[in-house]
């Protein structure tokens, strides 16, 4: 292979078979069970990069169904989102991902910055209940539920909603293991169909554990809690901010 083909043929790694292909990418039938918090503001403020800014003491724990992802397959996935505003105007920073599936854990980190680690989340409905686990290597990390379908919503309100900003960081070290890539990245879900949105009574519980701390962000007050079905893209993102600039 030449050096010209190289550069022709380089998108991702492994060179001769990369783990996911090209974007953007679809998903059909994707779920979104969110619950959302109050914490402690403090905690918060140290986690949350400026130049971000914290909007609220809330966190958004997610348990995401994803049967029919383009290039990326069938998994679930399960995290932490701060609500915070850039220049004054809303958006979520992705503080936390755990998830089942290699491909969009590549693609994720390397493309996005998405923070994604490889765990075992669970989205089921039980009888009547929506529930949502998450383990991490053998242990409970996460436990959510929430009454199924009890209320439902605006799906105009709520396409909005997930139409806003998101951000995460993106951190790629040199091969010295200086940092070459430190970014703040920012992306929008585009082309969105909400199928159904509904409301209900919901509960979480968090369980410590050092290599997934989702419960150094303490549950103080279920504030709300949401479930969601939708078609959408995840399109590629765009630079925010560059640290190393």
């Amino acid at each position: 292979m030449t050096e010209d083909e190289v550069r022709a043929k380089a998108f991702a790694m492994p060179l001769y078979c990369p783990s996911y292909p090209p974007g953007p990418y679809r998903f059909i039938n994707r779920e979104f069970f969110i619950i959302t918090y109050r914490t402690d503001p403090e905690l918060l403020r140290r986690i949350v990069p400026a130049p971000l800014e914290v909007a609220a003491p809330h966190v958004k724990f997610e348990v995401i169904n994803m049967p029919d992802s383009a290039g990326f397959g069938n998994y679930v996935e399960s995290g932490q989102v701060i609500p915070v505003t850039y220049k004054g105007k809303p958006g979520g920073y992705v503080h936390m991902m755990f998830l089942n599936d290699h491909p969009p854990i590549a693609g994720g980190r390397e493309l996005w910055g998405f923070p994604k680690k490889l765990a075992d989340p669970t989205f089921e409905v039980v009888r009547d209940t929506l529930t949502g686990t998450l383990d991490y290597n053998g242990q409970r990390v996460a436990t959510a539920t929430m009454g199924y379908k009890y209320q439902s919503l605006d799906a105009a309100e709520v396409k909005t909603a997930l139409e806003g900003d998101n951000y995460m960081m993106k951190i790629l070290p040199h091969v010295d293991g200086t940092p070459r890539v430190c970014e703040l990245v920012g992306y929008n879900l585009t082309d969105i169909t909400v199928k159904g949105a509904w409301r209900g009574p919901a509960r979480l519980e968090l369980f410590h554990n050092a290599m997934a701390p989702v419960a150094d962000l303490p549950v103080l007050e279920v504030i709300d809690a949401i479930h969601i079905n939708t078609d959408l893209t995840l399109p590629y993102g765009r630079v925010v901010h560059d640290y190393l600039a």
